[in-house]
């Protein structure tokens, strides 16, 4: 067995994965990485070595994504740390949104990420050890952008999957960490990341003014730096008790606790109301 773990990174050729996978290596982990093309990586971090493994992986096919997950134990032995981070910004109000548009969303933030999760589980409670990193999103906790509403549904959907796997992973001594990121300074933003709706309707002011928003002024001035992003992971990975809630940044917590307050508000004001359904003899 490695002395050091063995990480599993996808959407590792941009954006925090990248830094991530760099600062891995440079602390001398061995890491398999992935993403839809091989040559990205190797362009980025180097060729496959004795501690690096790069890997072309389409997400959306469950053999692809069990393949890519089998050379990284054939390779290393073992796999102890997985990152689900592959996924993009999908902007455009419920009704602008295709289907076609949305399922592609599902597909790549949602089932891609349960694929891997289905592929690595196995060697995780064989080995009895673990540590399963699902990056969610401010936006996973909070879901109240106009123009976001589906792809804050992808990442709802992320953190109630993870909150069942914190529990099904437990016995096997497997940990969970559901990680809701806020603005953090990559390319996540950028028109060339990002999705938009194709037929936009011109009556949602609201949302344009929040896709302006976000692709003109709050990209390039996010507030968290990747690199200290990076820094976190890998000491949450150290915990011996990993949180499985973990908000990233100022503006995360300042987010989640704006609906935390507002939740705990209507619960009061409305709680004689709410709890008057039981059943009376």
């Amino acid at each position: 067995m490695k002395t050091k773990k063995v990480w599993f990174v996808t959407g590792a050729s941009k954006g925090l994965g990248l830094i991530l996978v760099k600062k891995l290596l440079k602390e001398g982990y061995c890491v398999a990485a992935s993403s839809r093309t091989v040559q990205s990586l190797i362009y980025e971090i180097g060729p496959l070595s004795e501690v690096f493994l790069p890997l072309e992986m389409n997400l959306t096919n469950s053999e692809d994504v069990k393949k890519g997950i089998h050379n990284c134990v054939e390779h290393f032995g073992q796999i102890d740390v997985v990152v689900n981070n592959a996924g993009y910004a999908l902007i455009g109000t419920l009704e602008e949104l295709s289907q076609v548009e949305v399922q592609k969303n599902f597909e790549v933030n949602v089932f891609g990420y349960l694929n891997v999760i289905r592929h690595t589980t196995p060697f995780m409670r064989k080995q009895k050890s673990g540590h399963i990193f699902n990056i969610s999103s401010v936006g996973g906790y909070i879901g109240s952008f106009p123009g976001f509403g589906i792809y804050c549904s992808t990442k709802f959907a992320v953190a109630g999957f993870s909150e069942a796997l914190a529990e099904e992973m437990k016995p096997f001594n497997v940990h969970t960490t559901l990680v809701y990121p806020g603005y953090f300074r990559t390319n996540f933003l950028s028109k060339e990341s990002v999705q938009t709706a194709e037929n936009p309707i011109s009556e949602y002011k609201t949302a344009r003014e929040m896709e302006l928003a976000h692709l003109n002024d709050i990209d390039g001035n996010q507030p968290n730096d990747p690199e200290k992003g990076a820094d976190v992971l890998i000491a949450l990975s150290k915990e011996e008790k990993p949180p499985v809630h973990f908000f990233m940044g100022k503006d995360a917590y300042h987010y989640a606790k704006q609906k935390i307050d507002a939740v705990q508000k209507t619960m009061t004001a409305y709680e004689v109301l709410a709890s008057s359904t039981d059943i009376t003899n």
